[in-house]
């Protein structure tokens, strides 16, 4: 075997090796399905879910996810409640512990609703989480941007965060959709 042979095959090996890490350990390509993340995110468009974050512990509110809802699904929402939250919904105002939350994600479908939206009726994470206010440890509570189609915590309840497979880190198709960064800080 000549050396330039066995370059190729040493280049391939740790290609083959690099990639097998980082769909193991670092991120996973999904595709969405449906529209309940619209439009954030569209049915049929590409993204990378970082899942070295869930490892480490890192969900936030704001954060857009991908969990298992069941054994043969994943959905992907953004989370809205975190342990010890108290969640409310007035007049489509979304509250946590009390205080208003910003949710400017929102202002695209609020700006073009054809009907009324589901969050015009009032809720509580009471309602969602047997009684009691407070999301208990190692739960979230998650909705999608699109509000009026959305099936989520309001109608599954909480998830746990064993589901969470990680976070939306990059939009890659469209090419011409691509983004970076679902996951704002707070």
């Amino acid at each position: 075997m000549n050396k330039e042979v066995k370059e190729w095959i040493i280049a391939i090996a740790i290609a083959v090796v690099s990639i097998v890490i980082i769909i193991n350990f670092v991120g996973k390509s999904y595709t969405v399905r449906g529209d309940s993340m619209y439009p954030t995110l569209k049915d049929g468009e590409r993204v990378i879910v970082n899942i070295a974050g869930v490892k480490f512990g890192s969900i936030h509110k704001g954060n857009v996810i991908v969990f298992h809802h069941d054994k043969k699904d994943d959905y992907v929402k953004r989370v809205i409640g975190t342990p010890g939250d108290h969640i409310q919904y007035k007049k489509d105002q979304l509250y946590v512990n009390g205080k208003k939350v910003k949710e400017p994600y929102l202002d695209y479908n609020e700006k073009h609703k054809q009907i009324d939206y589901i969050t015009d009726k009032s809720w509580d994470s009471k309602e969602i989480n047997n009684g009691e206010a407070k999301i208990p440890k190692d739960k979230l509570l998650v909705l999608g941007d699109n509000r009026e189609i959305s099936k989520d915590s309001r109608s599954f309840g909480l998830i746990d965060r064993d589901q969470v497979v990680g976070k939306v880190s990059l939009r890659y198709w469209p090419f011409k959709e691509w983004k970076y960064n679902f996951n704002p800080s707070t």
